[in-house]
Order: C-alpha cells, then structure tokens, then sequence
C-alpha cells in the first residue's frame, strides 16, 4: 500500500502552482516576445512549470527568496534553446515568416482591459518583432528584457549567466541595430484606425487610385500563408507598384468579396482580421510613414496554423 504524499509535500506543490500561475502572465509575454510564436511560447512554459516544479520536488521545504527571478531565468533560458528548434523549422518555411499575431477581441474602451489580459502582459509590435528576427538569441533576450520590461543589466547577468559588462554590451549591439531599422516613432490609435479603414476599402475594393494614394511609395510588403494560401509571395516584395499588383490581384479573386472585416488590436496596434465566414481568413498589420498618413509596411498573416486563436467575435463596434 503506497503512502499517502507528507502535508508539508502537499503544501510545497500548491504554493508552487499559485506562483506559477501568478507569475504566467508575464512570463508568457517575455517568451512570446524572444520567440514570435504562441505554440512554442505555451511548449516553453510548459517546459518551465516542470522545471520549476521539479525544483520544488527535490527540496519541498525550500523557500526561494525571488519567485519571479527565479522563473524569469527558467524561461528565458529555456526559450534560448527552443530558439534553436524555431530556427532550424524556419530553414524549411515557405515564403516570408511572419510573429504570430495577438489579436485582441475588440478594440472597443470597454473592452481593451480584456484585450491587455489576452495579449499577456507587454507585447512589442509586429513589425518590431520583425526586426527582432535579425538579431542573436542573446541580444534578442537582453533587448526584451531591458527595453520592454525594463530590466537592469545587472538583474539580466544573473538571468542570462553572463557579466554585467557582456550584457551591455550586448544591449548595446541590440539597441543600435533595432533603431536604425525601427525609427522611434508610434502613431496616434485614431490615426493609425484611420489608416487601416482607407487601405482596407481600397485594398478589398481593388481601387488603384486609392492604393496610389495611401501606400508609400517604398512601401514593403511582407506575406505570409506559410504555402497554404494564395496570393502570397515568396518573398518580401518591394515598392507600390509591385505591391499594389499584388493587391488588385488578391481583390479580383472572387473569395475576397465574400470576406467579413473585423477591427482589432494585434500585438497592441489597431488592425484588420478579415474572416470567411467563421473562420479567420487573414490578419492585416500596418505601419505607417512618420506623418501618419502612409503605409510603409504592410503584414499580411493568412497561414491558418497561426490563425487557430483568432475568433470572429461580436460585430458590434466593428466596420
């Protein structure tokens, strides 16, 4: 007859799990923000809850003086070496990799405190996320910690198990490599909305005067079914010309009129999410020129293996 596990074994798992859960939120928006993807930031935690838990295991009296500390370092350093499983997988993708989008299920005030809860914490924008791709696992760890969670150089050295003087200069080569790519400039939700609604109109409508109008002319194009869906290209494409050949080739496709538009936030910046039917279709991200006035970027996330989390919702608020 086995025995019955001791109280105070009892007690160390359930004061283990209420720290995990405490703590979930924010570490899921660290991984997510070093990986880009939701399937391998919930594998990632996963992976933390039985290293954390295990921890406990052998010890179950021992206290830890710094729960978040200490689950902040399993994490990252977990999601450092599930970095190198996400870059082998992408040697194989077909076209242009996209983040996976955090679509939030409306943009309306009431609801954006819910929004804040299902994009788990801080999330950086898509087209940062883009950027962050072109740096090293480290660098990209140092830059989310220190630029989106404000991290110290010194709380990352312990994090990381490098010295304080690596990780600045590591957040250096980070910081100056992300700047020059991404000017520091956001713009205002009302006008980013704005935005959104023109290119979509003129997009979905293959209105070319339109597109001339509200694209930039270096505007780039990044778009990704991950080989599942068509029109997409297999590389980014470059310039209004070709992008807008692009479009009009998409809106003369007869599936693209029966298309139901929904206004979002994705990773924290109002978008588009068109649906067929109940099914999500594609999500469309915009970045603007520094006037505001122009789209620069344009990220198109139709691969439906990204788009499992995104739900049609309540039309109420939406175009």
């Amino acid at each position: 007859m086995s025995e019955s596990p001791a109280p105070e074994t009892d007690e160390a798992l359930n004061t283990a799990t209420r720290l995990f859960i405490d703590h979930r939120e924010l570490l899921f928006a660290i991984v997510y923000n070093m990986l880009g993807g939701v399937a391998d930031t919930e594998d990632v935690l996963q992976d933390t809850w039985l290293s954390w838990s295990r921890s406990r295991d052998r010890s179950p009296l021992r206290e830890i003086d710094n729960p978040r500390a200490y689950l902040v370092r399993i994490a990252v350093n977990h999601a450092l070496k599930r970095r190198a499983v996400v870059s082998r997988r992408r040697e194989t993708y077909v076209g242009p990799w996209l983040p996976e989008p955090l679509v939030a299920e409306s943009t309306e005030p009431a609801a954006a405190d819910a929004a804040d809860r299902v994009l788990r914490g801080e999330s950086v924008s898509m087209a940062m996320l883009v950027v962050l791709e072109s740096l090293s696992p480290l660098e990209r760890a140092v830059f989310v910690l220190n630029e989106v969670f404000g991290y110290a150089h010194t709380e990352i050295a312990e994090v990381i198990d490098r010295s304080p003087a690596a990780v600045r200069q590591l957040a250096h080569r980070a910081r100056r490599h992300v700047h020059a790519r991404r000017p520091l400039y956001e713009a205002h939700p009302r006008v980013r909305r704005e935005a959104t609604e023109r290119f979509v109109e003129a997009a979905l409508g293959g209105d070319i005067g339109a597109l001339m109008e509200i694209l930039a002319p270096d505007v780039t194009v990044w778009s990704d079914g991950g080989g599942k869906r068509r029109p997409a290209g297999l590389r980014p494409i470059h310039g209004r010309d070709k992008a807008i050949r692009l479009l009009t080739s998409y809106a003369g496709r007869g599936e693209a009129q029966g298309l139901a538009i929904r206004y979002r936030r994705v990773n924290g910046d109002d978008s588009a999410v068109l649906f067929a039917g109940e099914s999500p279709y594609a999500v469309l991200v915009m970045d603007l020129t520094p006037e505001g006035d122009r789209v620069s970027g344009l990220y198109i996330v139709s691969n439906p293996d990204k788009l499992t989390h995104v739900h049609l919702g309540e039309k109420e608020g939406d175009a």
